[in-house]
Order: structure tokens, then sequence, then C-alpha cells
């Protein structure tokens, strides 16, 4: 996970959808220095939602941990954090 509390995803691999097990989160889009502006995405209620900078889809998945993701390479983490 990133630094911080609120989790982090790349979509690196181009994969249209990525499943993850939050429902905030940031989307940065690919791994710096190809990122997009880091934006916060709240899927509220809904079963999913589309980053408006890079239109990768995420879709909560209960069985997912906070943080989590499939495929698993979606999480970014900081490692300077």
């Amino acid at each position: 996970m990133a630094s911080g509390s609120t989790p982090h995803f790349q979509n690196d691999m181009g994969v249209p959808m990525i499943e993850i097990g939050s429902r905030e989160f940031m989307c940065i889009g690919a791994t710096p220095p190809q990122d997009h502006p880091h934006v916060f995405l709240d899927i509220g209620d809904e079963e999913g939602i589309v980053c408006p900078y890079c239109s990768t889809l995420f879709r909560y998945d209960q069985k997912l941990a906070p943080g989590e993701a499939r495929p698993a390479a979606a999480v970014w983490s900081d490692k300077a954090a």
C-alpha cells in the first residue's frame, strides 16, 4: 500500500479493468514518471468507477482485502515512503 491510509493503484499492464478491495483509493495511471495526476476516487455504493484520466474501470470485490488488487501488480507502493 502507498504511504498513508489511502491505497494507490496503477495500470502499467494496460488492462481495461482492475478489481480492488477498497472503495476509496487513488489512481495514479502508470508507474511514475509516466503517471497521470493522482486522482482520489470513491466507488461509494456502486459496483465500480472509471478513472477520468486513464479510463481504467475499477471494480470493488469484497473478497479482496483493503489495498489488494487483481491483478496484484496494480497495487502501487512508494518505495521511498
